[in-house]
């Protein structure tokens, strides 16, 4: 498949030969083999999870990933010998904590010179790679957070604090599992390369190819079918993989090629297909890594996450399903021919086994299995389901290589957790979550609205430089306790500071998605990220909506039911506003009318809601009857 190819491919990657080769692809394999016999027979204590993972995550990455655009990706020269120094060094750093971690507990806090240059060692790595496979505004954040735990006698305000020597940090960020080795990290060696491994498997044994198939056959009779099969295919992938960028890398490449066909813009094609691709995140049974992280912060079992983020989920598909129909019926799109659509009976009978793994993946969270243990069956069931046809059957060769992708996939997020592990052992040496609060709380007057907003904003600075991943880890840590302080609920809280995490996907000036899907339509990447802004504006909206409606099933059911109508009709009103096109194209009084309606269907008072309804039915049947 081209999108596989793509995604194995990337153009930063070294080419190695010899033994090399050899050497990065043991390693990679050795990982997922780790992961997969620890998901199954249980994870090792935390610091030998978390310390074996980094170990060859780091390993990798210095010998895959070049430290600069001028290094050769092809033949040895001086940057291949400073990086085989670095992971030599990353080998030493974890091992002498292995090795010697008895000792290192019995001398708690009277730490040995050697104990401080490793660490130092081990922080610098971790700072490294994440500058190489992350970007270099997660490394300058981390390297502002080391600065501010030493400097505290110099910070202005309530930002001050007593500051911190070299040895006390050290001993927090390597020495204990309250740094590099903590919960983000351990989230990261656990639950997330497991499901890493299961859309790998599924998608790269074929099914990716049945589920965008299936989504041609529901929607390709329908106008503008290209982009809601875009929309469906990217829901089904996307609740298995949990990454926006692999998604749209996947099914972008074949439904934005026939969106453009059939007459969609290239920018809004590759702009569905983000927006799209996002939901990805945040749709059950396997959201973005953030949802392990919350439940271990939350100490919530997974599926109590799985059950409050489905509702909102759907709502932000429908919403990205109404923009997709408006567009279409505005710029008067015909459905596909008949003989591109395949037939929906032919795609389930070539491929039902695919949902099976799906279905094993469901009974056993319902069960309140562990979610390494989820994903471990999830994994088996994919294994087997392929190996009962002989046409999606797969040799050894194949297995390990579907092993290799899977750790080079899950790189990304793990140098991300372990920096951002750096991150939160500053913020809990030097108490500044609570002088955050506090700031949140001071500028937004103690007004709920005010301080989502604010997060809401400092989500969009955060997402121009980091992975969803690392922006939820520091917004949550900074600014959740304000939003707990004004009286949500712990879960809602999180998942209002998760959603507002995936924003970087699709806002310019860095909307990563949206530049992948611009990449497959040919089109500007920062005219495609506009356009996917407008598109996912689910994803701007219903985080506000979470905080004052009962979204997350924290209400009777009566009135989640009512707030599942009039917030899906607000939803609808905001899509045909964005457009300009509900019957017909909207004139200007219509649009700011679509407007009032929105707002009056998104406030929890039912009287608004009322109003909100019949000013949205009165427009479509004014533009129905003209």
């Amino acid at each position: 498949m081209n999108a596989g190819r793509q995604e194995e491919a990337p153009t930063n990657k070294r080419e190695l030969k010899g033994v090399l080769y050899w050497v990065g692809y043991g390693l990679a394999v050795t990982l997922a083999l780790f992961q997969l016999y620890t998901a199954g027979f249980g994870a090792l204590t935390a610091i030998f999870q978390r310390g074996i993972h980094l170990m060859i995550v780091l390993a990798v990455i210095f010998l895959y990933s070049p430290p600069s655009d001028s290094a050769s990706r092809r033949r040895l020269d001086g940057f291949m010998v400073l990086d085989l120094f670095l992971f030599a060094l990353s080998l030493v750093v974890v091992l002498y904590l292995l090795v010697f971690f008895d000792e290192i507990i019995q001398r708690q806090g009277d730490w040995e010179p050697l104990d401080i240059v490793l660490g130092s060692a081990a922080v610098f790595l971790v700072i490294e790679a994440a500058r190489r496979v992350v970007g270099l505004f997660m490394a300058i954040v981390c390297l502002v957070f080391v600065i501010y735990a030493m400097a505290g006698p110099y910070m202005p305000g309530i930002l001050g604090h007593k500051g911190y020597s070299l040895d006390r940090l050290m001993g927090q960020l390597y020495l204990t599992t309250e740094g590099i080795f903590g919960l983000p990290l351990g989230v990261a060696a656990t639950f997330v390369f497991i499901f890493v491994l299961f859309g790998s498997l599924l998608e790269g044994t074929g099914g990716g190819a049945f589920f965008t198939r299936l989504a041609y056959a529901l929607t390709g009779r329908m106008a503008g079918g290209p982009a809601k099969t875009a929309v469906i295919a990217s829901g089904f992938m996307g609740s298995v993989s949990g990454s926006a960028v692999a998604n749209v890398v996947t099914t972008g490449s074949f439904t934005i090629p026939m969106m453009k066909r059939i007459g969609y813009p290239p920018h809004i094609a590759g702009a569905v297909e983000a927006a799209a691709s996002t939901g990805g995140q945040i749709m059950p049974p396997i959201m973005g890594a953030g949802a392990f992280l919350m439940a271990e912060f939350t100490n919530t079992p997974y599926m109590e996450i799985v059950k409050i983020a489905f509702i909102p989920a759907c709502m932000y598909y429908f919403a990205t399903y109404c923009f997709v129909h408006f567009q279409a019926k505005r710029m008067r799109i015909a459905p596909l021919d008949e003989q591109e659509i395949p037939r929906l009976g032919e795609v389930l009978r070539q491929g039902y086994l695919f949902l099976l793994p799906i279905a094993v993946l469901v009974y056993f969270l319902v069960g309140n299995y562990s979610p390494m243990m989820v994903g471990f069956v999830g994994v088996a069931s994919v294994f087997g389901v392929v190996m009962l046809r002989a046409e999606t059957r797969i040799g050894y060769r194949q297995f390990f290589r579907l092993l290799e992708k899977s750790t080079q996939s899950a790189l990304m997020v793990s140098a991300a957790c372990a920096a951002a592990g750096i991150i939160v052992g500053v913020v809990t040496l030097t108490g500044l979550g609570l002088k955050f609060s506090s700031l949140v709380l001071s500028f937004s007057g103690g007004i709920k609205i005010l301080a989502i907003l604010l997060i809401g904003l400092a989500a969009l600075f955060l997402g121009m430089g980091l992975p969803v991943t690392a922006a939820y880890i520091i917004l949550v840590i900074l600014a959740g306790p304000a939003l707990v302080e004004m009286g949500m609920w712990l879960l809602g809280a999180h998942m209002i500071v998760f959603w507002y995490s995936q924003t970087s996907n699709v806002t310019p000036p860095v909307a990563l998605a949206a530049f992948a899907g611009a990449g497959i339509a040919g089109a500007p990447p920062m005219k495609t990220g506009f356009a996917a802004c407008r598109i996912a504006v689910g994803l701007f909206v219903l985080p506000i909506v979470m905080a004052y409606r009962p979204l997350l099933l924290d209400g009777p059911w009566v009135e989640v039911l009512l707030t599942f109508i009039t917030v899906s009709l607000g939803l609808l009103a905001v899509s045909s506003a964005a457009v300009g096109h509900l019957v017909r194209d909207n004139r200007a009084w219509e649009q700011w009318a679509l407007g009032v309606s929105a707002v009056a269907l998104f406030h929890p008072s039912p009287l608004a809601n009322g109003m909100g309804f019949l000013i949205l039915l009165g427009l479509w049947l004014w533009q129905r009857k003209r």
